[in-house]
């Protein structure tokens, strides 16, 4: 659905939906904007689809408790496939023994008795 809506129109739903999150938390614009740091006309312009900075988005998710949702919208990528390659090494079977250490003994020049 989102596919065919333009960038205005999909400002205008995230608005909408942070909207609903706000009423579904029982807070005043008032209030989140206490809790975010940001001004209340913000949250109003937000809310009306007229866009914002990632920063603020943030900041707004965080005081509305969803920023959690930042992992649905864009997955971590998980490891790389270097570090895949590293991961199907073959695990080791065995441990290996404790290595000897040699008595520290005295040098000698080679010509002495």
């Amino acid at each position: 659905m989102l596919y065919q809506l333009t960038n205005l129109q999909i400002e205008k739903e995230l608005g909408h939906r942070l909207k609903q999150r706000r009423l579904e938390l029982n807070l005043s614009q008032a209030e989140v904007a206490e809790k975010s740091g940001l001004g209340r006309r913000t949250i109003t312009a937000i809310e009306n689809g007229e866009g914002s900075t990632l920063s603020t988005l943030i900041a707004l998710l965080r005081a509305l408790q969803a920023l959690h949702h930042l992992d649905q919208f864009l997955p971590d990528p998980g490891p790389s496939p270097l570090i895949l390659l590293k991961l199907r090494e073959a695990p080791r079977k065995y441990a290996s023994k404790p290595r000897k250490t040699q008595p520290a003994s005295e040098w000698k020049w080679g010509d002495e008795r």
